[in-house]
C-alpha cells in the first residue's frame, strides 16, 4: 500500500483580529471580532490535526494587538483574520494585506477562499491599500492579514456563513502547503 507523509518545516501562527474591547466592523447584524474569533477556532481545529499550530489566545479570547504582533514575531509565518468593510454595500470579495514576499502567498489564500464563498478575488495587496498606512502585523509582525469578506455586504456575509467550513478547509490547505514540504511516497 502507498502512503504519503508531509514533513513540517515552518511554524504557523493564526490570529483573530480585534477583541472584546474593539469589535472592528459592525454590520449585518454581526461584528468582525466575533466572526473572526469564531474562524480562527475553527480552523485551529482543523489544522490542528494536521500540523502543529499556535494560536492567539484560548477559550473564545483573543491576545491584545501588540501580543499578537509578538507572537507572530516568534513564527515562521502568522497570518490574522478580520472583514472589510465599506460605506457601499455592493463592495465585496477577499482580498489580502502583506509585504511584497508574501504576495504569492496571499493570491493563493485570495484564489482559495474566493473559490470557497463564490465572492469576488480582489488578491494580494500591499499593507498600504487598506485604510490604515500601516499595519503593525504586517510592519512589526511579519504576518500576512487576510481580509475575509465584506461585512458591510448582506451576499458575502451569507454565502461566508453557508460556507464557513469549506472556507476553513480551503485556507488550512494553503496554509498546511505553505508550511510542509511536498509530500514523499513510501510503501507501508
Amino acid at each position: 500500500m502507498r502512503q504519503f507523509a508531509a514533513l513540517q518545516e515552518k511554524s504557523l501562527f493564526i490570529s483573530a483580529g480585534h477583541s472584546d474591547s474593539d469589535p472592528g466592523a459592525v454590520g449585518n447584524g454581526h461584528t468582525e471580532a466575533n466572526i473572526v474569533l469564531e474562524f480562527r477556532d475553527l480552523l485551529a481545529e482543523y489544522l490542528g490535526e494536521r500540523v502543529i499550530v499556535d494560536k492567539d489566545g484560548t477559550d473564545g479570547k483573543n491576545l491584545p494587538l501588540r501580543d499578537a504582533v509578538g507572537a507572530a514575531k516568534a513564527h515562521d509565518l502568522a497570518v490574522e483574520f478580520h472583514c472589510n468593510a465599506a460605506a457601499s454595500q455592493a463592495a465585496t470579495g477577499v482580498e489580502t494585506l502583506s509585504a511584497g514576499h508574501h504576495y504569492p502567498l496571499g493570491n493563493a489564500l485570495c484564489h482559495a477562499i474566493a473559490d470557497a464563498l463564490g465572492i469576488a478575488n480582489r488578491g494580494a495587496k500591499g499593507e498600504a491599500s487598506g485604510q490604515h498606512s500601516r499595519l503593525a502585523f504586517i510592519s512589526q509582525g511579519g504576518g500576512v492579514i487576510v481580509e475575509l469578506f465584506f461585512l458591510s455586504n448582506k451576499r458575502d456575509l451569507a454565502k461566508y456563513i453557508a460556507n464557513r467550513r469549506r472556507c476553513v478547509e480551503a485556507v488550512g490547505d494553503v496554509l498546511i502547503n505553505e508550511i510542509c514540504a511536498p509530500a514523499l511516497e513510501y510503501s507501508a
